[in-house]
């Protein structure tokens, strides 16, 4: 296919470091080298996706602005992404500005949250995503530019940028990249994706708001319940420190304490149910962290992490060895909500 009709500016510059200023100058990357964006290789994104360059992803709920394929594809090849890894980013972009997700506000708060990705199904395999080893770091190609894309398409599609749209007061690193692929090879619980959309072999893609992951460790116990008290502990404490709100919260465990869970015959289902109980505080303990200005009256308020078990999703990834796992908060509440949408699939077209 030709790429007469792609419509972006086209620049000429020869050399290579010449590109890297002026992209720079302009704003357009996240600080980091960027792949140029030749018009073949853009071409060849949409090629690989059988998308026109016209095509609309999709609109921002708020400001009411649409992202085409084209601009999609363009910063998708600055991130790095080869053209197989294109229709992850296009499901990404797809879930991001659902209205569920409110991007806006979840990207123009002073909350600083990145966007988390949970990818499920064959096409990570496809892609060479690794689940494994240092899942929630840079573990593989795919996963680093697949996440590293949605950071370049909020700077340059919805003019997100630090200092302007983006007011966080600290963000996190996971805001550069932040993606992760489930380990539904070693995991004997049904994935992410499957329990959310009914389809066990569904390719598919989750965007959370979501703050930086919160480390446990528990190696000292093979009791479930007590393993989970850890990942509440943690949670309970974000409570206390962060937001009291319930909303959706993601644990990543990983298989030296996943096989405890087996050993126990204990579900995903079971995990979310027990979290969901026991992940509560009293508003009165906000009172022992410097917060006793905003107790008043309601100290015994009972305040619960998850409006349901559903709103807990459950991890399967990380190294063989090591009891840790991770436990990843919400950036506020129920405000924004996790998405899921199946890689490949239309939505409202």
């Amino acid at each position: 296919m030709t790429n007469t009709t792609l419509r972006s500016e086209r620049l000429d510059i020869p050399d290579v470091h010449a590109v890297q200023e002026l992209f720079h100058s302009r704003g357009w990357t996240d600080g980091l080298p960027i792949v140029p964006p030749t018009p073949d290789a853009v071409q060849a994104c949409l090629d690989w996706a059988l998308m026109p360059p016209e095509h609309l992803i999709g609109v921002e709920p708020v400001r009411q602005q649409g992202i085409t394929a084209e601009k999609v594809a363009v910063n998708a090849v600055m991130a790095g992404c080869l053209p197989m890894h294109f229709p992850l980013v296009v499901a990404a972009v797809t879930a991001v500005l659902h209205e569920d997700f409110l991007v806006h506000g979840a990207t123009a708060s002073t909350g600083g949250c990145g966007i988390l990705l949970i990818v499920n199904g064959p096409v990570r395999a496809e892609t060479g995503m690794q689940s494994t080893f240092n899942a929630l770091g840079p573990s593989d190609r795919a996963s680093t530019v697949v996440g590293r894309a949605i950071r370049l398409i909020l700077n340059n599609q919805l003019d997100v940028r630090a200092g302007g749209i983006d007011r966080s007061t600290l963000g996190h690193p996971g805001k550069i990249s932040f993606c992760i692929a489930e380990d539904e090879e070693g995991s004997r619980w049904p994935s992410v994706a499957a329990e959310r959309l009914g389809d066990p072999h569904v390719s598919a893609i989750t965007a959370m708001a979501a703050m930086a992951p919160r480390q446990i460790m528990n190696e000292w116990s093979t009791d479930p319940e007590e393993i989970l008290d850890t990942f509440v502990a943690e949670m309970k404490a974000n409570m206390a420190h962060y937001s009291i709100w319930s909303g959706n919260y993601a644990i990543v465990i990983p298989p030296q304490l996943r096989q405890h869970f087996d050993s126990a015959g204990w579900s995903k289902a079971e995990i979310r149910n027990y979290v969901f109980e026991h992940a509560r505080i009293r508003r009165s303990v906000w009172a022992e962290c410097g917060k006793a200005n905003v107790v008043a009256d309601k100290g015994d308020h009972e305040y619960c992490a998850l409006p349901d078990p559903d709103h807990l999703l459950v991890i399967a990834a990380g190294g063989p060895a090591g009891g840790f796992g991770a436990v990843i908060a919400p950036w506020l509440g129920l405000k924004s909500k996790a998405v899921t949408v199946p890689i490949g699939a239309c939505i409202d077209c």
